[in-house]
């Protein structure tokens, strides 16, 4: 379980990390994933399905070709992942446009059979993530009805228990279909 402090710790470094890869790499566009896993645990066997499935598809939609097992950090360091008991993290420097990079990860997001549980940001050289609404793109659905989820999270409209059904269902899903 991981602890309120800790998630808040783990924000500040994801922050940091992104502020240290925008550094050493001006010019350059830097894409972040994290996985949506609600409550206190962030790493159990459903998150660790859901982030190979998302660094595999961003590995193909971004062509980075052949993915490293072993290192987990692709050609000199443009895929790194962070597999952290408060979420596991991936961040992906591409010479892509922002806004191109951006309709990828919307891409990536809507049509993946789990994407709706990837978190793919784009951040800006002021470290801002790039919104959806920038490339035409709706606002993010729930995963239980068919809301804008920020209202469902907003208001707590489903349990924790209805969230967990569907996010079981879907790995399920998922996982019968590779």
């Amino acid at each position: 379980m991981v602890t309120l402090n800790e998630l808040l710790a783990s924000r500040d470094s994801r922050h940091a990390m992104q502020q240290k890869l925008l550094a050493e790499h001006s010019g350059k566009t830097l894409v972040c994933l994290t996985v949506v896993m609600p409550g206190s645990v962030k790493r159990n066997q459903q998150s660790l399905i859901v982030a190979h499935a998302a660094v595999e598809q961003m590995i193909e939609s971004y062509e980075l070709g052949v993915r490293n097992d072993e290192l987990g950090v692709r050609f000199g360091g443009r895929l790194i992942e962070r597999d952290l008991e408060t979420g596991y993290e991936a961040y992906l420097i591409t010479d892509l446009p922002l806004l191109e990079a951006k309709r990828i990860a919307v891409q990536i997001e809507d049509t993946h059979p789990l994407g709706r549980l990837f978190d793919i940001d784009i951040i800006d050289k002021d470290g801002v993530p790039v919104s959806r609404d920038r490339v035409g793109s709706h606002p993010r659905r729930c995963l239980v009805c068919d809301r804008e989820a920020r209202y469902c999270m907003r208001m707590r409209w489903h349990t924790q228990e209805e969230i967990w059904e569907r996010i079981n269902a879907m790995v399920d899903e998922y996982q019968a279909n590779i």
